[in-house]
């Protein structure tokens, strides 16, 4: 298994947690490095992971050179499956992508709005994906209300210290932070992009 990152700190940051992971459980990647990101070609890379024989691959990244990435595999006849993070839930990237989308795999949080899948128009064609991106950040806002409430003030270290240590009633249901800003409790799902579009995995 390989794990590469674009070298930032959403891209690094998945890569070491997934090391990690997969460390505590005894699995060794063969390789773990960073990939330049802004590239138009990364067939180089993908390449050394063909000629190392990787069976997976893990990439920490922007989805759109996880796109190309996938691309530049797809090219070279190189089918090692692609697992990321939820940069690639973004639509750009079956857009780049095309069909060497089909089959990666990524967690997101499930959305309880509406939930990210492939949709068909009136003439049964398919169209690109759609979702409702519930992100971090739209946890924060739908919940920042309810802290200021809480702490009784507007000054910003009472609303992080009510946002810390407080649980909010969302449309998404309950969602607390902890000290790092992460949600508490965040479920996450696996997804996989086929045929244009991603959908939960069953």
């Amino acid at each position: 298994m390989a794990i590469l990152h674009d070298g930032t700190t959403y891209g690094k940051g998945l890569a070491d947690a997934t090391k990690k992971q997969l460390n505590k459980r005894g699995i060794a990647e063969a390789v773990h490095r960073a990939y330049a990101p802004g590239s138009s070609d990364y067939s180089n890379e993908v390449a050394e992971l063909q000629a190392a024989d990787i069976a997976v691959l893990y990439l920490g990244g922007r989805q759109a050179e996880v796109a190309l990435i996938a691309r530049a595999a797809k090219e070279r006849g190189y089918s090692v499956p692609l697992v990321a993070g939820d940069g690639v839930s973004s639509e750009d990237f079956g857009v780049i992508a095309g069909s060497a989308a089909d089959g990666t795999l990524f967690t997101f949080a499930p959305d309880r709005a509406e939930t990210p899948k492939q949709r068909r128009s009136s003439s049964g064609s398919k169209s690109k994906s759609s979702s409702r991106r519930v992100t971090p950040c739209t946890r924060m806002a739908l919940s920042k209300p309810q802290a200021v409430e809480m702490a009784g003030s507007l000054e910003l270290p009472a609303v992080i210290s009510s946002l810390r240590s407080q649980q909010f009633n969302t449309v998404l249901g309950p969602i607390g932070f902890d000290n790092k800003g992460d949600v508490r409790g965040s479920s996450w799902i696996w997804y996989v992009w086929t045929g244009g579009g991603y959908a939960p995995v069953k």
